[in-house]
């Protein structure tokens, strides 16, 4: 008669509690930068082109390169600790699947860095309003236009469909290990569905993205909470 086999359990030592704690700190402060990132877009709307993002530079530097998403360049290395943290309380439940996710979203947040392109648009700006004539000034804009189209492009899109893949597999690896509730992994489920389309894909695609900040959000906080909890008590 087969015996049924014990559960993994979740053996933390001094590193890995301060890990999860590292987790829990970025996911929440990851929600702050959120709402400081709202409020900086309804207060201030970026420019659509790329001369205004140039007068927005040189009007304000710091408001520039805000608009440009660089709170967001902060959330990308905080997700990676959160990633981290993710993976040692679920590895045991599901190694190679966690593994492979783990990777993927690493690899994706590396994509969005490479896609991120608010300091050269920075550089060009401070040239662009430097330069003697019409002529140098319009190569400074085509240099901009083609920053933009980096923003937005293949690494860029690459980052969004890669972190929406690990969604799904917590999805699949927090229901099988149960240590995360019910809760948690109905709001990652929400978030992943809403996040399939990237924000690059025209009205739809921003629809779709604003829409996900709210079980994201919700999730981030949730999260926190639970490896808080684990660094306490253990996994429930």
């Amino acid at each position: 008669m087969n015996r049924p086999q014990p559960k993994p359990s979740l053996r933390l030592d001094g590193t890995y509690r301060a890990l999860l704690v590292a987790g829990a700190v970025s996911a929440l402060t990851m929600v702050c930068f959120m709402i400081i990132q709202i409020a900086v877009f309804s207060a201030w709307p970026p420019p659509t082109d790329v001369e205004g993002m140039f007068s927005l530079f040189r009007d304000n530097w710091f408001l520039g390169l805000l608009s440009m998403d660089l709170l967001y360049i902060v959330d990308s290395v905080l997700l990676i600790i959160i990633y981290l943290a993710m993976y040692r309380t679920l590895q045991e439940y599901a190694p190679a699947a966690m593994l492979v996710g783990t990777v993927l979203a690493i690899v994706g947040v590396g994509g969005y860095f490479a896609s991120n392109t608010a300091f050269e648009m920075f550089s060009l700006a401070r040239q662009h309003a430097l330069a003697a004539d019409m002529e140098q000034k319009r190569l400074y804009v085509a240099a901009g236009m083609g920053m933009m189209a980096t923003y937005s492009g293949t690494s860029f899109n690459v980052y969004y469909v890669l972190n929406t893949i690990i969604l799904f597999i917590y999805v699949f690896v927090m229901r099988r290990a149960g240590i995360y509730g019910k809760a948690i992994p109905r709001y990652t489920l929400a978030a992943g569905l809403l996040m399939i389309i990237p924000s690059s894909v025209g009205m739809i695609g921003m629809i779709f993205s604003l829409a996900s900040l709210v079980p994201w959000a919700i999730w981030l906080v949730l999260v926190a909470r639970r490896l808080l909890s684990f660094v306490r008590t253990g996994p429930a």
